[in-house]
């Protein structure tokens, strides 16, 4: 059973929200976020990575960033930028990008779901990360960027979906700068309450991005919890903002690794070591090398690409962990052939989205690196599998595309 509330959401009023909508702070660096947001007031980015506006070298961490994130929210909301609904409401937010769409529920989640593992993880959190999330929630007493969340195919969900994107118009509906279509419907009336029973009989949801976004939602939560003991649960500090995409709509992009040297091998005997767990073909620059399926690989190094399969007996097929490509990678390529034992904490390793193509993983290994690896994307059965299992994947095993916007649908605490 999942508790999935609407709630009033604080969002763009007309005319704001292709000015205010940006993508999640986590996906880029501070120089990055404040060539994007010069010359837009409004961009989100003075809210969501509020160092932007203050003088180089200034902590990211530092309490003046979380004052001025509130200070450029409040500004924003004085000028009319935000309006918020009257009643609670659910929203629907739709992604296209090319011939692919994805359409999903932003609603209020339990923490208490979150806490009862109804919300399932698959991913660790860095406790720096976390602190600086919960300092954000806490400062604008607010969500400002929804948790992605997904539950398995459900139908009747789906139909809901469709139906009202069908015979209702949007609110917003605007392509951002990458290509990508974004459109949100309020959604009020009788359905409400349909919605809300229809969350009761799905037994888990399962995060899909944003670990640290709903570690701090929740985190923030039980603070007000301790700050009003005689709380009732309806307060909206019980929930997290999240939208809630059904995962037969949800695309998972490879997460590429690169890695800085070949552990005092040449490219000749670091080829001949992967045959031993890997059948080696060097590509013949036909066609892509691209991995095609689970359990295929490519390395680039020395200037050439090479296909890898995996070797029966290289994974446990009864170890829903062990048998992703990333901890096969893992155990038979990154530890004992190139010393890198802890990926999250090693130097020598880098991780590159799959949206980069190729010609990223070839260009970092001509700059800054000596080789790179290319990957079969984790599925989502993967994922679910995982968090179903109470285990955790290994760091950057998912990357998802496209990504909400920050900043179109804020939920008060």
């Amino acid at each position: 059973m999942s508790i999935v509330k609407p709630f009033k959401a604080i969002r763009p009023a007309e005319g704001y929200d292709i000015k205010i909508a940006e993508l999640p702070y986590d996906v880029m660096s501070s120089d990055e976020a404040r060539e994007i947001a010069a010359g837009n007031p409004y961009s989100f980015l003075h809210v969501d990575k509020a160092e932007i506006d203050l003088p180089a070298g200034t902590g990211l961490y530092d309490d003046i960033v979380y004052e001025t994130a509130k200070k450029n929210f409040d500004r924003m909301v004085a000028e009319g930028a935000f309006m918020r609904d009257d009643e609670p409401c659910y929203y629907i937010y739709r992604l296209k990008t090319g011939q692919r769409s994805q359409a999903g529920i932003a609603a209020a989640v339990s923490i208490d779901d979150y806490l009862n593992s109804v919300v399932k993880k698959h991913e660790l959190t860095r406790p720096d990360k976390e602190r600086d999330r919960i300092r954000h929630v806490d400062s604008l007493n607010a969500n400002t960027g929804p948790i992605y969340l997904t539950c398995r195919p459900h139908a009747e969900l789906s139909r809901i979906i469709m139906d009202w994107m069908c015979s209702h118009p949007p609110v917003y509906d605007f392509a951002s700068s990458d290509g990508v279509a974004h459109t949100v419907w309020v959604v009020d009336g009788a359905v409400v309450g349909e919605i809300e029973a229809l969350f009761r009989d799905i037994d888990s949801l399962y995060i899909a991005d944003g670990h640290h976004r709903a570690m701090s939602g929740v985190r923030v939560g039980q603070m007000r919890r301790e700050a009003n003991p005689g709380y009732t649960g309806d307060e909206d500090f019980n929930y997290f903002m999240s939208i809630i995409f059904p995962a037969d709509q949800l695309h998972i992009l490879d997460y590429n690794r690169v890695v800085t040297d070949l552990n005092g091998m040449s490219v000749e005997e670091f080829i001949e070591a992967l045959s031993n767990n890997f059948d080696v073909v060097e590509h013949n620059g036909e066609g892509s090398p691209k991995p095609k399926e689970k359990h295929s690989f490519a390395v680039y190094v020395g200037g050439s690409w090479y296909s890898l399969t995996a070797k029966p007996g290289t994974w446990d097929d009864s170890d829903p962990k062990a048998r992703l490509d990333v901890s096969i990678l893992q155990n038979n390529v990154l530890s004992p052939l190139l010393g890198i034992d802890d990926p999250r904490t090693s130097d020598r390793i880098d991780f590159v989205g799959g949206i980069r193509g190729l010609g990223e993983l070839e260009r970092r290994a001509h700059a800054d690196m000596e080789l790179a690896f290319a990957m079969f994307p984790t599925t989502m059965d993967d994922l679910m599998d995982i968090a179903d299992a109470g285990l955790i994947m290994p760091p950057k095993s998912t990357w998802f595309e496209p990504k909400p916007r920050s900043g179109l649908l804020i939920h008060s605490l």
